[in-house]
């Protein structure tokens, strides 16, 4: 955390001019920018389905069998998926994204309860299936995205309809939020979130550390053998704490440590779905016959490559 605040710090008056230089342009880019930034700009001019998403249309071929539902998470499926959506379209995926579980936060979605937000992304899955013609979709999600599945999974009949899990920062065993979480109750008195509370405060709080909820959840990749599960994490995550908390272990998982592939890859929490290396491991793990290594380059939070 402390190399994070270190290069925030260096950077912070970089973020704020970059995203006025992106949201003033008004025009949109021929190829995909790898920055958070480029989302929270189209979040402001044209917000809605990310480029590449949601062509009814599009029908899967052989060498890309299942479509690519994209799951946000405390965000929304337009700043969320702003690079990856269009990279994927590019490298003809049929794209599907949904803004799932909204609520007090207006836009901004992940908000409902897990129950809620998985009965949205089956129904949404559902959708596209009926839609494509397939048996299975491959899910891409990031944070809350990346652990809501699970619910689907475990108690939703979803298992038979997933062919590749890929997470990025998914807080599968709950987050701490940097010890803001553990700090605060601390200071409150109380050891955990209860039920009660969890059901005013909706899906964020059911996947605190302290909740019984992580239970019912169960992120066991041994429920689902056949699934591929590919979890990709940052060591600079800031959200979801410790980043190990979006690690799994199983025969059928592949874990990812982005600064084992890229050591001047420095990209947060949110940065994650931009970030070209990670980006990279999503195409490999989609089609691993394809596969090649991610370029190292030098990747800021919020910014992205630079260089």
């Amino acid at each position: 955390m402390s190399a994070l605040k270190r290069i925030a710090a260096a950077t912070g008056a970089v973020v704020a001019g970059a995203l006025i230089a992106t949201h003033g342009t008004g025009a949109a880019s021929a190829a995909p920018s790898y920055s958070y930034l480029s989302g929270l700009a189209a979040q402001l001019t044209a917000p809605g389905p990310p480029p590449g998403a949601n062509d009814w249309r599009c029908r899967p071929d052989a060498a890309h069998p299942n479509p690519v539902v994209l799951l946000h998470g405390l965000s929304n499926d337009t700043i969320t998926w702003n690079t990856l959506s269009p990279v994927l379209a590019d490298a003809g995926y049929c794209v599907f994204t949904t803004t799932y579980g909204r609520g007090l936060l207006g836009p901004i979605g992940a908000v409902a309860t897990v129950q809620e937000s998985a009965r949205q992304i089956a129904a949404f899955i559902e959708r596209v299936r009926a839609a494509t013609g397939v048996s299975k979709v491959d899910l891409v999600g990031h944070s809350m995205g990346g652990a809501i599945p699970f619910y689907y999974l475990n108690h939703m009949g979803g298992i038979g309809k997933i062919d590749d899990y890929i997470a990025l920062g998914a807080p599968l065993h709950g987050s701490d939020l940097s010890g803001v979480q553990t700090a605060l109750a601390g200071v409150l008195g109380i050891p955990g979130v209860g039920p009660e509370v969890s059901r005013q405060c909706g899906g964020p709080c059911q996947l605190n550390p302290g909740s019984p909820f992580l239970k019912v959840l169960n992120p066991d990749p041994a429920i689902a053998p056949d699934i591929d599960f590919t979890m990709i994490v940052t060591r600079y995550d800031e959200i979801a704490t410790p980043y190990t908390t979006g690690l799994l272990r199983g025969r059928n998982v592949r874990n990812v440590v982005l600064q084992d592939r890229c050591a001047t890859d420095y990209t947060e929490h949110s940065e994650m779905t931009a970030d070209p290396i990670a980006v990279r491991e999503i195409l490999n793990a989609l089609h691993p016959a394809t596969a090649v290594p991610a370029r190292c380059t030098t990747v800021l939070p919020f910014i992205g490559p630079i260089g």
